[in-house]
């Protein structure tokens, strides 16, 4: 990712320095202007955001609620389970094994289901959001006549030189709050 984003901006800005001197930034004449935004902030700063997060944290606690209580469940069981193993014929103590195994097998199925099910519903509550951040990114860049916007969260990209970038995180920022 990183190298192409490098060889992209190396031929969209094709500008010519000749390998002895360096031209100051000043006297360099951009063909192509690139934006840059924090993605993560501008979402996060959507008014929806907080509504998305809040109903994500009400699925994720009935998620823990029903783990607690399946591992309670399994917890007392076993606790009888090792009460009474002493006294349980060889065919009763085969069975509740089997039982505890699969109970626990279950609740291992349960728990990676509800991670799964977590993951799919913050990507489907987020994804409306996400649409309306990439058309306001699009339409702020068309009319501001920039060839691309970069990221700049996870330090994909540490540098971007202010002479031949626009930063449009208070502008998309604004715009989002409408």
């Amino acid at each position: 990712m990183k190298h192409t984003l490098i060889l992209i901006l190396m031929i969209l800005l094709a500008v010519p320095v000749s390998s002895q001197e360096e031209v100051p930034v000043s006297t360099v004449q951009p063909n192509v202007i690139i934006g840059y935004l924090s993605y993560d902030s501008a979402l996060v700063s959507m008014p929806e955001y907080k509504s998305v997060m809040d109903q994500l944290d009400k699925l994720r606690q009935a998620y823990e609620a029903e783990l607690q209580r399946v591992e309670e469940e399994f917890n007392r069981k076993y606790e009888d389970f090792l009460d009474g193993q002493k006294d349980f014929p060889r065919t009763i103590l085969l069975k509740r094994q089997g039982e505890l195994q699969d109970m626990m097998q279950r609740n291992l199925a349960f728990k990676q289901q509800g991670l799964a099910d977590l993951s799919k519903a913050e990507r489907e509550l987020l994804a409306p959001l996400r649409i309306r951040l990439n058309e306001t990114i699009a339409t702020l860049a068309r009319n501001k006549h920039l060839a691309v916007v970069v990221n700049t969260d996870s330090n994909a990209c540490p540098f971007v030189e202010p002479m031949l970038s626009v930063d449009l995180n208070e502008e998309v920022i604004r715009r989002l709050k409408r």
